[in-house]
């Protein structure tokens, strides 16, 4: 068994200086912790795995190819594989649990 705490995970993204903290890899699959504070821009490029988006903590708009939603705590998003997404108007800092499959790297 592989467990995990946010608050541990977010302190060690903070620790490595990045929005972005991978923390899983298995063989059918990766998950990472996401940050990006209030205001913040979100430089994602498409991807080349099928990516589900668990919004832990903030608000944000995202939108995914022609698509755009609000997004909140216990949001669940999906993006298909090279479709292009990104989060926008951020107004609460926001936290999301992103699952690569087949494992991202």
């Amino acid at each position: 068994m592989k467990e995990f705490r946010l608050d541990q995970l977010e302190a060690e993204r903070i620790a490595n200086d990045g929005a972005y903290l991978r923390f899983l890899r298995e063989r059918n699959m990766s998950v990472g912790l996401y940050a990006l504070d209030a205001g913040a821009s979100d430089a994602q490029r498409p991807q080349a795995q099928d990516v589900v988006n668990f919004v832990v903590s903030g608000r944000a708009a995202m939108t995914v190819g022609e698509e755009t939603t609000t997004v909140a705590r216990g949001s669940v998003v999906y993006v298909p594989a090279g479709v292009r997404a990104r989060f926008h108007h951020i107004s609460e800092d926001l936290r999301v649990l992103v699952v690569f499959s087949p494992p991202e790297g």
